[in-house]
């Protein structure tokens, strides 16, 4: 279901619930109303949808019936959360996505072959964590060159010169 509408099945849902804890617990409009300060029309009108509710309505109703407000809207449905991305070949490296979101925070698992194996320094804005999951690691950052072994992380920011790939002694997975 897109989510514009199970917003809108959600909200929809709203008054014949509010309606329904009132009558089960006996509450009155009028005395809804007076506990919450909202009007009786109001009140009637979130009951039969022809008003939509709002936080500034909703808060002082569950307040006043002492319920959490996930009983009165319903819990949206979080949906299938696995990231099921397709994967990028090119370059001596297969890029798999992880993150679903676009967004500043985007996070890989990479495969490196071994023929990946000679620096091409580049730069750019953002910073970097890599965490080694098996194989050799080559990291080049600045005036510095390291092997990353399986377990091994590294974070820097990106506008240093970098470049990372396989040792040569066989893929690197990352």
């Amino acid at each position: 279901m897109e989510p514009q509408s199970a917003i809108a099945r959600a909200l929809t849902e709203v008054g014949p619930r509010l309606r329904r804890l009132r009558t089960e617990r006996g509450v009155t409009l009028a005395a809804l109303s007076a506990a919450t300060g909202i009007s009786k029309s109001t009140l009637s009108r979130l009951e039969s949808g022809q008003r939509r509710p709002n936080l500034e309505l909703l808060l002082p109703i569950v307040q006043a019936h002492r319920v959490p407000l996930d009983e009165l809207i319903g819990a949206l449905e979080a949906g299938d959360p696995r990231a099921r991305l397709a994967p990028k070949h090119g370059h001596g490296k297969t890029v798999l996505p992880l993150t679903r979101q676009p967004g500043p925070l985007q996070t890989f698992k990479m495969v490196i072959s071994a023929s990946r194996k000679t620096p091409e320094l580049c730069h750019h804005e953002g910073y970097k964590w890599l965490y080694v999951l098996s194989g050799r690691l080559r990291l080049v950052l600045a005036d510095d060159d390291l092997v990353l072994n399986p377990g091994e992380a590294a974070e820097f920011e990106a506008r240093l010169p970098h470049w990372f790939g396989s040792t040569g002694e066989g893929p690197v997975e990352l």
